[in-house]
This record gives C-alpha cells, structure tokens and sequence, in this order.
C-alpha cells in the first residue's frame, strides 16, 4: 500500500494537470499578438503614469487604443488573457518573451540617450574651441 500511494497521487497530480481548466477560447488571441498586446500595454501603463494630463487631453484612452490598434475587443482579451492564465507555462512564457521586448526597448533607449548627449557634448567642446580662435587678438600689418 505505501509503495501504491505516491504512483496513485502521481497518476492523480497528471491527470489532473492535464484536465483544461479554461476552456479554449473561439476567438484566442494568438500567442505572439498576446505578447505584443501585453507589451504595449505596459508600455501605455508607463506613460500614463508619466504623462496623464497628456493622454487625457487627447483623449487616448490606453485599452480602447489597444483594442483598436490590435482589431480586438475587452471579451476577447479578457477571455485570451483567462485562458493563458490557466496555462501557467504558456502565461510564464509570455511574460518572459514580453520582458525581453521591455529590456530591449530600455536598452536600446539608454544607447540612443548616451549617443544623443555624446553627440551635444562634442558639438559644446566644438563650438568651445571655435570661440577660442575668435578670442585671440588680430595682429595689425606694420
């Protein structure tokens, strides 16, 4: 009997991990435009902390920008967004491929600041260099 009990809880622990417990979806949302959906919209929910009087001004609502931008609508996230949920592997993988975009999207803005502010640093000591050579006195013909 003891050597029967941890084959029956393993046998118990598969079948159940195989048993959906989301139905699937209709209309899923594939995977690679759910990591591009969710990705945006952490990018959205970023900016709308930094920059809400601007979003609001123009009336961007980030959701409704999604849904459009993506030809979805608020069932069909919600509903994709579930039933990845059920599938704690899939959801995981998503997450990573979408914090993957997230720090190459910040690295890639950090390298274009650093080039940015290189790129001023240098026209500065340019234009430094410039105005010492105006600064010196002209010698008169004798």
């Amino acid at each position: 009997m003891k050597k029967t009990l941890p084959l029956f809880v393993g046998l118990l622990l598969l079948v159940s991990c195989a048993e959906e417990v989301v139905k699937k979806p209709e209309n899923l949302i594939p995977k690679e435009k759910m990591v591009h959906i969710l990705h945006d919209l952490a990018v959205l929910n970023a900016a709308k902390s930094s920059f809400k009087s601007t979003l609001e001004r123009n009336g961007i609502e980030v959701m409704d920008f999604l849904y459009k931008k993506y030809q979805i609508d608020s069932t069909q996230f919600s509903q994709s967004d579930l039933y990845y949920a059920s599938l704690p592997l899939e959801y995981q993988s998503i997450y990573e491929e979408v914090e993957d975009m997230l720090e190459k999207r910040r690295t890639s803005t950090e390298e274009h600041i650093r080039k940015r502010y290189d790129s001023i640093k240098d026209d500065r000591q340019k234009n430094a260099d410039s105005l010492k050579v105006l600064k010196k006195p002209i010698k008169a013909d004798s």
